[in-house]
């Protein structure tokens, strides 16, 4: 365990999170709603710091991230629990579960960023349940992979304060961020959060130039409308239209079993957001002209993918090689 960032003190040995926008009273030996941040002995504590569930190199689309040097790998670490309860949460197994539940093994910042280095990974990525909840130790490796010039990478729900945030960034060189709908009630029914703190965060890094992509996994009846689909399309046009947009199927799974979205719901919602964006991508399924990057100007394909395949075809630097468009990606030198 590790005293945590972003916590005050209350009345009868209880304690305040101020990490996320739970802003959880936690009472003496108790958790936090993320299951990990525990109050013991009027301290509050992160019960996660170096520990574990999953260590792997994926590809970096696997994030998804298909703007920030594609093609490559990057070392993944995730652990246990989130400050969200999707009913439909992929991975509900370490995400939704007690810290002690779960084997874990002990991994520090030194030792990750070693393991980085020594395999050739592009960076870090910081996934698999919600990363943000185990902020001592992403901060703290952050830092130290910044030192040896690597990449930063966040997978994320958003869901964060202000001011952590903010002393985060710094440090953060992409991130893809789960916008999960754009109407406060699903948040509220379906995920137990708030839609505003999340579209807060995606502004903040927006406004300080990060590279981001975001992720919007559509539910049949729930999240799937075309007026929610235009009005998260005018949002981020908003914002940038250079931002990518991943649509991505849903699959029945943990406690929610409506049928998988049909794929002409997605190549709607994608043509939707097509008018106004320029990137967009289905994510969840294997057909190929779903996920090839394609020049926003003259349509040349510039990045082929087929699964976790990438293979960059038509791009010199960051521009397409027929029309010298400017794309917003960031490649290998």
């Amino acid at each position: 365990m590790k005293e945590a960032l972003y916590w005050t003190k209350k009345e009868d040995k209880k304690v305040q999170c101020l990490l996320c926008p739970h802003n959880c009273v936690i009472g003496e030996e108790k958790n936090g709603i993320c299951r990990i941040r525990k109050n013991e002995n009027s301290k509050l504590y992160s019960l996660t710091y170096n520990e574990f569930t999953s260590v792997g190199m994926d590809p970096i689309e696997k994030k998804p991230l298909y703007h920030f040097y594609p093609g490559s790998e990057i070392l993944s670490f995730g652990t246990v629990g989130c400050n969200l309860r999707c009913q439909f949460c992929q991975n509900w197994e370490i995400s939704q579960q007690d810290f002690g539940e779960v084997t874990t093994r002990t991994i520090t910042a030194d030792e990750a960023v070693r393991l980085a280095k020594t395999s050739n990974s592009v960076g870090i990525a910081y996934t698999y349940n919600e990363p943000l909840i185990n902020y001592e130790w992403l901060l703290e490796t952050a830092q130290l992979v910044q030192k040896y010039d690597l990449k930063n990478v966040l997978v994320t729900n958003g869901y964060l304060n202000e001011e952590p945030l903010e002393n985060l960034l710094p440090y953060i060189d992409a991130a893809n961020i789960d916008v999960k709908s754009f109407r406060n009630e699903f948040y509220r029914k379906i995920c137990g959060g708030t839609l505003d703190a999340v579209l807060r965060t995606v502004e903040i890094m927006v406004k300080r130039k990060k590279h981001i992509e975001l992720t919007n996994l559509l539910v049949p009846t729930l999240n799937d409308s075309e007026e929610e689909i235009e009005d998260l399309t005018d949002w981020i046009y908003a914002l940038d239209k250079e931002i990518p947009l991943h649509f991505s199927r849903y699959y029945p799974c943990y406690k929610m079993e409506i049928p998988a979205t049909p794929l002409a719901t997605l190549e709607k919602a994608r043509k939707i957001a097509l008018k106004k964006l320029k990137y967009v991508y289905i994510g969840n399924v294997w057909e190929a002209e779903y996920n090839r990057t394609y020049c926003p100007n003259c349509e040349t394909v510039l990045i082929e993918r087929r699964g976790y395949q990438t293979e960059i075809v038509n791009l010199k630097g960051n521009s397409c090689g027929k029309c010298s468009e400017k794309i917003n990606i960031m490649i290998h030198e």
